[in-house]
């Protein structure tokens, strides 16, 4: 039994999902299998795990630190100087500390805890972009596998027709009204629709490859996608696409956390400068001396305070680098915004090209098989020559191929201009879903 998402985010989704099944049954059931086991994805979630400790790690400069001490030795002493009175003898000593310490101002510690926030920002989006690009693959993948089968269909077809339109060009030699020329050229024909045969079982081969590279189980049979209505973007309008792509895009969150990083870190760097205040408390007990029953007992607190007076120019070089970086940032995040723009507009182009071109190779290919029949009739009565049927047949087999190309790239570009917009969710892949045909 398939199970139903209604989660919105593929995060959230994907994390309660149980076993995979042992192959690719449809889209979702793809990517179950794709996210429990794409190495690039449990890359990212491992390195966001790790970057979530440098908020603990920059916090605990902040917080109480404890230390004890102990020893325990022996020793041997030989005092004189106090007139008659020496002191020869061998003790055992021990001491025990403990220290508190305090961090009351320490600029340059506030400042890492803010950039641990920022950089666990862009970890999570690179994750969060890592996730969209996935959906997007397994999406390309599944329907590259449906396309090279439907491919493969139309290769067997155009081999199937060839070879009954050659026996009727040997048929007719035989009776006296057929021309050599026509049987050689259909037998031309026929063999290289066996060559196209192989070339597309070669080609589904291949494609079923990039699905198991993603999935990492075998691919055995996929629910095939139905009859659907060809959709363009909504809203059609451009420049909204953009606007939101650069409002929800990870990669816009992942540059522009990083940007902050950056100018957190002038100021963590010019804080250098800074004085640090530290109070402290140590408490010690020490028995065990050249004086016998002498035990020590001190307690204290202080208040430390250190001031860098001059670093020989290492304080301005690290301001220096840090600021130079920021620019750099700022740069990176002007070329992602032109990147996001870029994709996100050429993907809303292409998914408007896409309901055209559907209708437009769905009317080639009706043309084309009416065409055909009506090229088979007239060499029937004579009208036309078998070069002409040949002609004809291919021309059908081309718009069939193209038909298909057309029938799964508009499902494709849907998916693309969601994912260039960083919008794509497990709602987006249960649309897609519901479109193929449910099989037993």
């Amino acid at each position: 039994m398939r199970t139903q998402y209604s989660a919105s985010s593929l995060l959230v989704a994907a994390c309660l999902l149980g076993s995979s099944p042992a192959w690719a049954e449809n889209l979702i059931d793809a990517y179950q299998q794709a996210y429990h086991t794409d190495p690039v994805l449990a890359q990212a979630r491992a390195e966001l795990s790790a970057q979530m400790q440098d908020k603990p790690l920059a916090r605990a400069a902040l917080l109480p630190h404890v230390g004890v001490g102990a020893s325990v030795g022996f020793n041997t002493a030989d005092i004189t100087g106090f007139g008659d009175i020496s002191i020869n003898r061998a003790y055992l000593s021990d001491s025990y500390s403990v220290n508190i310490t305090q961090s009351v101002f320490n600029g340059q510690a506030w400042t890492a805890l803010k950039q641990a926030d920022s950089r666990i920002q862009a970890s999570a989006a690179a994750l969060t972009y890592t996730e969209q690009q996935l959906a997007l693959q397994v999406a390309k993948a599944y329907f590259g596998v449906l396309e090279a089968q439907a491919q493969e269909q139309v290769a067997k077809k155009q081999k199937s027709l060839l070879e009954s339109i050659y026996k009727q060009t040997e048929a007719t030699l035989k009776i006296g009204t057929g021309d050599i020329i026509a049987v050689r050229e259909a037998k031309a024909r026929v063999d290289a629709a066996e060559a196209d045969v192989i070339k597309a079982g070669n080609g589904v081969a291949v494609a079923k490859k990039q699905l198991e590279s993603l999935t990492h189980s075998p691919v055995e049979t996929l629910e095939p996608l139905g009859h659907y209505q060809a959709l363009g973007p909504q809203p059609d309008d451009m420049q909204s696409w953009v606007q939101s792509a650069i409002q929800d895009q990870p990669l816009m969150h992942q540059a522009q956390a990083q940007l902050h990083t950056a100018q957190q870190q002038v100021q963590y760097q010019q804080r250098a400068r800074w004085p640090v205040v530290n109070l402290q408390g140590a408490a010690q007990h020490e028995l065990g001396n050249p004086f016998p029953g002498l035990v020590i007992n001190q307690a204290g607190v202080s208040l430390n305070l250190s001031v860098p007076l001059y670093e020989s120019g290492g304080i301005s070089s690290s301001v220096q680098k840090a600021q130079a970086q920021t620019v750099a940032s700022v740069d990176h995040v002007a070329n992602v915004r032109d990147e996001v723009t870029l994709n996100t507009q050429t993907a809303f182009l292409n998914l408007k090209n896409s309901v055209a071109q559907l209708k437009a190779a769905k009317e080639t290919a009706d043309s084309a098989k009416i065409s055909l029949e009506g090229t088979r009739k007239g060499y029937e009565v004579g009208t036309r020559s078998i070069i002409d049927l040949l002609h004809t047949a291919t021309d059908y087999v081309r718009a069939e191929q193209d038909y298909n190309v057309a029938f799964y790239n508009q499902v494709i570009a849907r998916v693309q201009l969601k994912a260039a917009s960083g919008q794509i969710n497990m709602a987006d892949l249960e649309a897609i879903n519901a479109l193929l045909k449910k099989t037993a």
